[in-house]
């Protein structure tokens, strides 16, 4: 089978050590198989995801030396898309209007995983055409999509044999927001569908969003990828880098280090390299094994200790 993959990132804030080494595993793995290698711009959210820091990950993507093939989509430009396959949910009869806030949710007694998520306790699944015509008077309803009690197991490159019961660890999940934005799981199925993706590589955060895209995949008649999720990386106490705590960007490591550098770096984190000499992209590709990634989290070399947050 021919192997595509790709790199998906979301434009909220320039790229961090844990992205570059996101993209830098996909690219790996896609170039040693002979693949394509797609770049997708997820920037769903318009207001948090201005078009000057798509701009600012595509350079930094070409700086580091990972290419890409064809044209680069961006989700903010495909909400017609979208609609088409919600309509297909919502001929199936599964969609729904939803009235409840996050501060709602959060609030309810409904069940809380031990990750933080609430799994929805259906509120809304059964109101009726008066009720809902009430409620749109005094708020705009984002839409759920009812999901069956099915379980779904998958083996992931990474961690092994994951398995989630969609009605008891998922629930009934918003596919619109109330603002008429869809959201990153109707989204990534159907981009990564039309696109023939075959290897979706992302971090452990996402694992628990795969069961619910595996459905949906089906669903819309996909074929559901190879998923492989990669551990996070952290800082030297522990905690996991993130765009949100401004922690080490590409803006700030291009003035203090090569390309090459960089990647020697994070290739040695990743169990890749026993050293972190510096090293191109195009060198790692023969050496490239799934097998050498560690379950455990990643630390951030010692190259960049000294490093203080931009």
């Amino acid at each position: 089978m021919h192997t595509i993959g790709r790199f998906a990132p979301s434009p909220s804030g320039r790229m961090h050590l844990g992205n570059v080494l996101c993209a830098l595993l996909a690219w790996l793995s896609a170039r040693q198989q002979n693949g394509e290698f797609l770049l997708r711009i997820e920037d769903l959210d318009e207001m948090r995801c201005p078009r000057s820091f798509a701009e600012l990950i595509i350079d930094d993507l070409r700086w580091l030396g990972l290419d890409w093939d064809g044209e680069i989509p961006y989700q903010s430009e495909r909400t017609a898309v979208y609609e088409q396959y919600e309509a297909i949910l919502r001929e199936k009869g599964l969609l729904y209007p939803c009235f409840c806030s996050r501060a709602a949710l959060h609030a309810a007694s409904a069940p809380h995983l031990s990750d933080g998520r609430v799994v929805y306790a259906g509120t809304c699944r059964d109101l009726t055409p008066e009720q809902v015509a009430e409620k749109r008077r005094k708020r705009a309803p984002a839409t759920r999509v009812r999901v069956p009690e099915r379980t779904i197991t998958f083996t992931d490159g990474v961690y092994g044999a994951y398995t989630e019961t969609l009605t008891e660890e998922c629930g009934d999940f918003i596919i619109r927001r109330s603002d008429g934005v869809f959201a990153y799981q109707l989204a990534v199925v159907v981009d990564d569908g039309l696109s023939g993706v075959t290897e979706v590589v992302r971090g452990h955060d996402l694992i628990g969003s795969t069961p619910r895209q595996i459905w949906l995949y089906e669903l819309f008649g996909f074929t559901p990828p190879k998923f492989i999720h990669i551990p996070l990386l952290c800082d030297h106490d522990g905690r996991r880098l993130s765009k949100r705590d401004e922690d080490l960007d590409l803006g700030l490591l291009r003035e203090k280090f090569t390309p090459e550098q960089v990647i020697g770096a994070l290739a040695c984190a990743a169990g890749l390299t026993d050293t972190a000499e510096p090293v191109s992209a195009k060198e790692l590709v023969k050496a490239f094994s799934w097998e050498k990634i560690p379950k455990h989290e990643l630390y951030l070399p010692n190259v960049f200790r000294d490093i203080e947050k931009n």
